[in-house]
Order: structure tokens, then C-alpha cells, then sequence
């Protein structure tokens, strides 16, 4: 169970570190009158535009694989059998 939980904090860190190098997620801080004040700023569009890029890649990848795979077969098929 604790290994479980220790994986569950690395993705949320890497999710979270992911998030601000690619600027989905902005953080500010404000001090005031001796007050302290955190604000974290999530770009839903960035997000979004990201999240639209890496379904086309992963499309495309799938594209990809499906053509080689098809040339693949071609080639097998047209390669006599030696018996």
C-alpha cells in the first residue's frame, strides 16, 4: 500500500512539474499588509491545445504503424515459400 501511495504522489509531482514547463498551470504570489497570498492560475486553453497536439500525434502514430504493417504483409506475401 505505501509503494502504491509513493507512485501515486511521483505522478502527481511529474504531472504537476509537466504542467508548469508547458505552462498550463502559472503560479503568483502576493505580500501585502504582512499578509501572504499564493495564486495558482490553470490556462484551460493552453491545455486544451496541448491536449488536441497529442491526440493527433498519437493518431498519427497509429497511421503510421498500421501503413508499415501493411508493407509488411505485402512484402510477406509476395515472397515465395521454400519448402
Amino acid at each position: 500500500m505505501k509503494a502504491l501511495f509513493v507512485v501515486v504522489v511521483l505522478l502527481l509531482v511529474g504531472i504537476a512539474g509537466l504542467g508548469f514547463y508547458r505552462g498550463w498551470f502559472q503560479l503568483s504570489m502576493d505580500n501585502t499588509n504582512h499578509k501572504s497570498n499564493t495564486t495558482i492560475t490553470v490556462d484551460k486553453d493552453k491545455l486544451r491545445e496541448d491536449e488536441q497536439k497529442g491526440k493527433e500525434k498519437v493518431q498519427g502514430f497509429g497511421q503510421e504503424s498500421k501503413e508499415k504493417i501493411g508493407e509488411w504483409a505485402g512484402k510477406a506475401k509476395e515472397q515465395p515459400s521454400h519448402p
